[in-house]
């Protein structure tokens, strides 16, 4: 089964949908003893960085999200949710992320001919022979809406980024932790095999 963590935030839906077009057995919760008995987890979302924190520690899932992590589950980040794993967002200053990996979240900076927010449709750029990006094209094109992006500390936690006036990283890897900037389930076959390379992590579909 296929947990997506409900905290209020936005997306939820979509990425429920396109999970069930693979075939998987999705459940929207924030019931922690089932994620614990997950086979796959999810954390999407939209929004802002503080206030998703403040409904995950409002829900008492913070503890529960790193509890299934240290459980090796496979996990994945979803744009916020991507953010959210890392320490810290210029978005919202003083707050603590769930620091799962190292890294901070900044702002896309402004330049001539570059839009803020980055919304629509980007090549990226893979790194490190990612399990995410198993069977895809060199250079494949996925959906993005984000004004904020990540500035990983560990390169090699990195396996792909993008160019939007300035390098983006903008997917993670890390034993059985995956992030994704930008939105798998709005971009077409490429991101239903970035989702399907995911379900196959650890064996189970």
């Amino acid at each position: 089964m296929v947990a997506i963590i409900d905290y209020d935030a936005g997306n939820l839906k979509s990425v429920q949908k396109a999970l069930e077009y693979l075939g998987a057995e999705v459940c929207v919760t924030r019931d922690r003893e089932v994620l614990l008995k997950s086979d796959h987890i999810i954390l999407p979302g939209v929004g802002a960085f503080g206030q998703a924190m403040d409904n995950l520690q409002h829900y008492g899932l913070v503890d529960t999200i790193k509890e299934v992590v240290k459980k090796g589950i496979p996990f994945l980040g979803i744009c916020l949710g991507m953010q959210l794993l890392f320490e810290s967002s210029e978005e919202s200053e003083g707050v603590q992320g769930l620091s799962l990996l190292t890294g901070k979240i900044i702002k896309i900076p402004k330049v001539d001919g570059i839009k803020i927010p980055h919304m629509g449709w980007n090549s990226l750029e893979l790194r490190n022979k990612a399990t995410l990006f198993q069977g895809l094209p060199e250079h494949p094109y996925v959906y993005f809406v984000h004004s904020y992006y990540l500035e990983a500390k560990r390169e090699l936690d990195v396996s792909a980024v993008a160019e939007y006036g300035t390098t983006l990283h903008v997917s993670v890897e890390r034993e059985n932790l995956f992030g994704c900037q930008f939105h798998p389930e709005k971009s077409g076959e490429i991101g239903l095999t970035i989702l399907k390379n995911f379900l196959e992590v650890g064996g189970k579909c």
